[in-house]
């Protein structure tokens, strides 16, 4: 991965909008109804092309595909895996059950969206999990090859995500293993076909884990923390054995604490998880300090450092308010970030999360996403100048 030499670098944490019609067809895909896989794939590619100049227009220096051929961040792959399929429920998140007034508001605003969810109409595992196809990534890769073409000379590196064992196997509960563990490496085994494609085609691969903060308040709300901290190391174990042929520094990971807008009281701290995190053979984390649950928590960084040839990807805009950051904001949190890593090179300037995680699900308007981008591309630029000089 590109470092921050001479200047602090843009990027984004994966998706961003989708266009209305795209984002209707998988809506109604998600609901169960027919569509024509020929319309979605014609809207997506579209899509692709699109997002791409828009991200070097507004000042992004490492960009992806937005995901824009894909449904959610993480249920996507229930199209490219074998052994999923029937029904499955999750568990609801803490924070939102402790507040019933805000929640009925909060299920109420979301029921009227045309959208993918990525907590109703779910799959379950139903058989051996498998990854016997690759053509749903290879052309997806092809896409973005195509669209990144006319770019070319006009952005610094490129990246792609995919989900981690843990949030696929969180969110697609397990009705065929018998245990946890041997479901967990099913699903390693499996994305690992993925992880790797990506690497081929010379994407930066982007790692997504919100699993690795998120699942303290759903799947192990009502158990002691030691548990979840062992569900976090063994999610790090499965994630190291599917990225053992990647070269670690072609590697950014993900977490966060859940891309909605709620209390987040429930929140586990940075502090519990990072030492098990910053195990992750990776070169670089990507994570939210721009919300105000986690803005503190830059000090965990400096009490507990990352490795000298990591990189700290800050999320330095908040991806559920439509309020504009100023870019005078933006340059203090890239400094503070900055101050706890101890080297400015090693840190690049992104969003705390994705805008749109599933289709249609994002609060924040097209038109507001892209003053967000701009303005975070003029916040690095008023950092550069403080923390390189010139």
């Amino acid at each position: 991965m590109h470092r921050s030499e001479g200047r602090i670098l843009t990027t984004h944490t994966g998706s961003l909008p989708r266009p209305r019609a795209l984002t209707e067809l998988f809506a109604r895909r998600g609901r169960g109804e027919s569509v024509d896989a020929a319309a979605i794939a014609r809207e997506g590619r579209a899509a692709t092309r699109a997002i791409l100049p828009r991200q070097v227009e507004a000042g992004l220096d490492v960009i992806n595909n937005g995901e824009q051929e894909r449904d959610s961040f993480a249920l996507y792959i229930r199209h490219r895996l074998t052994g999923i399929g029937g029904q499955s429920q999750r568990v609801g998140f803490g924070d939102l059950d402790n507040y019933p007034e805000y929640k009925e508001a909060f299920v109420g605003a979301n029921a009227e969206k045309v959208a993918v969810s990525n907590t109703a109409h779910l799959p379950a595992a139903i058989g051996p999990v498998g990854y016997p196809d690759t053509a749903a990534i290879d052309d997806e890769l092809a896409d973005f090859a195509q669209a990144l073409a006319p770019l070319a000379g006009r952005y610094v590196e490129s990246f792609m995500s995919a989900p981690s064992p843990g949030i696929v196997g969180s969110i697609v509960q397990n009705r065929h293993y018998d245990t946890e563990d041997a479901y967990f490496a099913a699903l390693g085994a499996a994305l690992r076909i993925e992880y790797e494609a990506i690497h081929r085609a010379g994407h930066v691969l982007q790692l997504d884990c919100p699993d690795l903060a998120l699942e303290r308040h759903v799947s192990y709300r009502d158990r002691p923390l030691a548990d979840f901290l062992g569900f976090v190391e063994r999610i790090v174990d499965t994630i190291n054995v599917a990225i053992a042929d990647i070269p670690q520094e072609r590697i950014r990971l993900h977490v966060c604490w859940g891309n909605y807008e709620a209390p987040h009281d429930l929140d586990v701290p940075l502090a519990d998880i990072w030492p098990t995190i910053k195990q992750a053979r990776v070169g670089g984390f990507v994570l939210p300090f721009a919300n105000p649950r986690h803005a503190h928590e830059t000090r965990v960084i400096a009490e507990h450092p990352m490795d000298d040839d990591q990189i700290l990807v800050a999320g330095v805009i908040d991806t559920l308010t439509n309020f504009v950051e100023h870019p005078e904001v933006v340059a203090e949190r890239i400094e503070r970030a900055a101050q706890a890593v101890g080297d400015p090179m090693r840190v690049l300037a992104g969003t705390d999360c994705g805008f749109d995680t599933a289709a249609g699900r994002g609060r924040v308007t097209p038109d507001v996403v892209w003053a967000k981008m701009r303005s975070m591309a003029e916040g690095a630029r008023i950092a550069s100048a403080r923390l390189f000089g010139g």
